[in-house]
């Protein structure tokens, strides 16, 4: 098989009928263009709202947790321990929330290879003090340089610097508590714990997530500052939080730790399922709607060769009566479509990242989330890949039937037809 003169005759085919070979390239294009945009655009608006929420998650977080006791008084019972009890109004423990032995359980977790840092934090339920008003929040007291590596608070501070929690007394506030009190950075805000301890805060910044609770509760201090306003010793922690080099084996690790440490554990997936769950059925919307568009493209292809072929009979005939075989027929009419598509795709990856880029620069601007300036896009060469592939399968499919149609044309009642 001669592969030089087959596609020399699938290009002269092409150009006979240029209008109708640009028409199914245009096809292709609009297809991959569209994809490549969609795909890009639906992954970047997942990866902002993974940032919102997902990336500031530990993967792992190790706590006490009040529950009731799992072995209750009468399962120690020699005459009732191995038969069924049914226990009802059940009190639960408080084992407190510091962890024990934190020092020496941080110190193990930072030698595991598949964990990237640990970042200790002290969390307490507080009373944000405005006269007589008492608005209800929660103090984060963290390693400030451990929390900014990990989970990157910076990108959601509006004024202020997260290092300037190194200071001693000095408080984050969100935005939506800064705007009830009346507060900006710089002043002097009283916080009364749940123990009936007071103290006075100065604001050294103000945060914005984007999301109205967290903004109206949440704030943040240093791990030293949380502890003294507790009246706790310095290895008090109530949370160790983990990251991972791959996420995915967090809910493993959860167990894992679990029984190492007699610690509560719960994993990234567990604490984000709805987060999860609308990342993932975002995608498969724009995959799905992509698809189809190649697929319309690739039927357009089939009965532009499908007319083609009824057009071109007698060259056909021709072509079989001056000693070329069906397979050579099949393979010229299968090249003529994949040149559609590989030029058709090249096109629609170039257009797609044109109109990509183009989204990108489109200024978003929302109160919500001061920190984003332009819509998202994900350019992820994959998507570029899957794209080009797609398309060949496409209209190598589209191109296969018409040409195995053209292959078992019998040239003699053509010729004797005409």
């Amino acid at each position: 098989m001669n592969f030089k003169l087959i596609l020399n005759i699938a290009l002269h085919l092409l150009r006979a009928r240029l209008k109708q070979t640009i028409v199914a390239a245009v096809g292709v294009t609009f297809g991959i263009a569209m994809f490549i945009t969609l795909v890009s655009f639906m992954n970047g608006m997942n990866d902002l709202l993974d940032g919102l929420m997902l990336n500031r998650t530990p993967h792992v977080r190790l706590y006490n947790e009040i529950k009731p006791s799992e072995n209750q008084p009468i399962s120690f019972s020699e005459k009732y321990k191995n038969k069924t009890n049914f226990i009802s109004s059940v009190k639960p423990k408080d084992r407190g929330k510091a962890i024990y032995n934190c020092k020496s359980i941080i110190h193990a977790l930072k030698q595991d290879k598949r964990i990237i840092d640990v970042a200790p934090k002290v969390t307490t339920p507080v009373f944000f003090n405005s006269g007589t008003i008492e608005i209800s929040g929660v103090i984060n007291g963290i390693d400030v340089l451990a929390e900014e590596k990990l989970f990157k608070i910076s990108d959601y501070i509006i004024e202020g610097k997260v290092p300037d929690l190194l200071q001693n007394n000095s408080i984050i506030i969100g935005k939506g508590l800064a705007d009830k009190m009346l507060l900006k950075k710089g002043d002097i805000i009283k916080v009364t714990t749940s123990k009936g301890n007071l103290a006075s805060l100065k604001i050294v910044g103000i945060s914005q997530v984007g999301i109205a609770d967290i903004d109206d509760s949440m704030s943040y201090t240093s791990l030293v500052t949380a502890q003294k306003l507790l009246g706790e010793p310095t290895n008090y922690i109530t949370d160790i939080q983990v990251k991972t080099y791959d996420i995915t084996t967090a809910p493993a690790l959860a167990k894992e730790f679990k029984a190492k440490f007699d610690l509560d554990t719960i994993d990234y997936q567990t604490t984000n399922s709805q987060f999860e769950t609308g990342s993932t059925i975002r995608s498969i919307i724009s995959y799905a709607v992509g698809i189809v568009l190649l697929i319309v493209a690739g039927f357009g292809i089939y009965n532009i060769l499908n007319m083609m072929i009824f057009e071109k009979m007698d060259s056909i005939a021709i072509l079989k009566a001056t000693g070329f075989s069906g397979n050579d027929v099949k393979w010229i009419f299968i090249s003529l479509s994949m040149v559609i598509g590989i030029t058709g795709g090249l096109f629609g990856l170039l257009f797609g990242f044109i109109f990509s880029h183009i989204i990108d620069v489109i200024p978003f601007n929302t109160a919500a989330l001061p920190t984003i300036k332009t819509f998202p896009i994900n350019y992820n060469p994959l998507f570029y890949g899957i794209g080009i592939t797609f398309a060949m399968i496409t209209t190598f499919i589209a191109g296969l039937f018409p040409a195995l149609k053209a292959s078992r044309i019998d040239p003699v009642e053509i010729i004797r037809g005409k």
